[in-house]
Parts: C-alpha cells; structure tokens; sequence
C-alpha cells in the first residue's frame, strides 16, 4: 500500500455510491441484454483508452505489459463481467442479478488460493453456503410466499454469479500485479464486449431504445467507478473493497424502484438481507485476520 489504507477505502466508497444507478439507467434503455453490451463497451471503452492515452508515463511499456498472461486475464475479465451483466439485467429483476454480483469477496477467497496458494478455510466454506441458500431464497421463493421455479430468476441469478467471479478475478490480479496499466486492460475489454454486442444486435437495430442512458453509464458511471474500485484495491485490503461494494445490492434494487417501479419481492428481500449479513459477518473476519499480521 502507497498510501494511508483510509485513502483506498475512500476511493473504492466513491466508486461505488457512483456505480449504484447503473442498473436503473439500463432499466431505462429499454435494450436487449447485447445491445446493452454494446453500447456499453462502445463508451466506456472509448472514454478508458482516451484516459490512458492522456496519462501514461510509458505507453510501449504499457503494451507490452497488456500482452502478458496477467494482462490479457484483466482483459477477458472484463469482457465476460460487462456481457454476462447486460445479459442478467435484461433476463431478470435487478435484485436477483445484484445478490448475484455480491459473492465477489467469496470467489475473491476461493480465487487467491491458486494465486497466493492459500487454503481455504471453514469461513469461506460457509460464506458460500449462506449466499447460495440467501440465493436460492430469491430465485425460488413466489411473490406469495410458495416455492415457484422461474428460469428467469435462476438465469439472472446464474450471470450475477458470473458477474462476481470475472470482478473477483480482475482484483485479485491487480492485487498480484500492480503494474499493470488498469486504464488500458479494462478499455480493451470493454471494447471487445462491445464489438459481440454489436456483431450479435446488428447496426440498424442497435439505434433503438434510450441511447442516451447508455451514453451516460458508458461516458460517466463505468469508466469513473470501475477505475475507482480497480484503483482502491492497490491501497487498501481486498476485504474492505468487496465489503463497500455490498452498498450496490442494497442501492442498486433502490433506484430501479424509485425509477421504474420494479419493486423486489419479499422473498428476494428475505434472500437480499441473508447474502449482505452472511457476507457482511464473512468480510469481518477477513479483515480481523488481515488486521491481526499487519504490523
């Protein structure tokens, strides 16, 4: 850590209260889940790769240091986070795919056993169990309290899952390798998720629905939020990061109520409230232990 770790936390709380309206913006495009993903891609991809135009230090040695093993993991990351999202939302109730979304300190741990070689412990064990059944409750509890099942929500919950796992990977990464060019690897992803997007939506339909809230979430809320969160990981511990981005799957469900009256049902909020307690407790510990070998 470079600096203070107050200063990552700050960075990473920023970066998500940013993030939290995403999901209603694309609510609002009223798009298909790759025409959302193309859009997407298109802007935040454009606004990343001018950044890093703008501000590196060393652009061959950015390059070259894209087209290592870490670098193109970065890349792939990305793409898979910005598709399998768009496709989510487009499938399913935002709560769902954000409840989803929120296992990433789960695949963070499981993820940092093959690059740190650490074990996996009792914790992450049951952090896993508790989110699956806090899961499980969402997708398969009906609106009247019986037991219904809708592939929507299993597919919504099923690419918020994938979500996680590709964030998961993209911090663990940077955490392992500092060096690489954040702005740059995350550009090039989105671009590539935008080009599938693209190829898959077709030109003539890509110009129907709301474009201007993809010009938003794509100019503004991602390229700000995911440099934010990327850049936070560097200074301050992983555990603190993912336990700030659970304000998303409480105020990410939020907006889209107020905004298009999508309104969760009791047992997506009984679910909600198992996965952000379950995993609130889990972030706790790891950052107690992370604590305890900090000098």
């Amino acid at each position: 850590m470079t600096k203070a770790p107050l200063y990552g936390v700050l960075l990473a709380f920023v970066g998500t209260v940013i993030l939290t309206p995403d999901a209603l913006l694309m609510r609002l495009s009223n798009m298909s889940g790759f025409q959302m993903a193309g859009w997407r891609g298109l802007f935040m991809g454009s606004m990343m790769v001018l950044a890093w135009a703008m501000t590196s230090r060393s652009r061959a040695g950015d390059l070259a240091r894209l087209r290592t093993k870490p670098g193109a993991l970065i890349v792939l990351a990305q793409v898979f986070n910005s598709t399998l999202f768009c496709l989510g939302i487009a499938a399913a109730p935002a709560a769902v795919v954000l409840m989803g979304v929120a296992a990433v300190p789960v695949f963070a741990a499981l993820l940092s056993r093959y690059v740190t070689q650490e074990t996996t412990s009792a914790a992450t064990w049951a952090a896993i169990a508790a989110v699956m059944a806090g899961i499980g409750i969402a997708v398969l509890g009906g609106g009247h309290g019986t037991v219904a099942l809708d592939w929507r929500l299993i597919a919504g919950a099923g690419f918020g899952l994938g979500v996680a796992f590709a964030l998961a990977l993209n911090f663990v990464t940077l955490r392992a390798q500092p060096d690489l060019p954040i702005l740059l690897a995350i550009g090039i992803g989105a671009w590539i998720a935008g080009i599938i997007g693209w190829t898959i939506t077709g030109p003539a339909q890509m110009m129907q629905g709301a474009v201007w809230a993809m010009a938003v979430t794509g100019l503004v809320v991602l390229p700000v939020s995911f440099f934010m969160l990327s850049l936070s990981a560097r200074h301050t511990l992983a555990a603190n990061v993912s336990l700030i981005m659970l304000l998303e799957t409480v105020l990410g469900p939020f907006w889209v109520w107020i905004g298009v009256g999508e309104v969760p049902t009791q047992a997506m909020l009984l679910g909600g409230a198992i996965v952000v307690s379950s995993l609130g407790l889990y972030l706790w510990h790891l950052r107690r232990q992370a604590l305890r070998v900090i000098p």
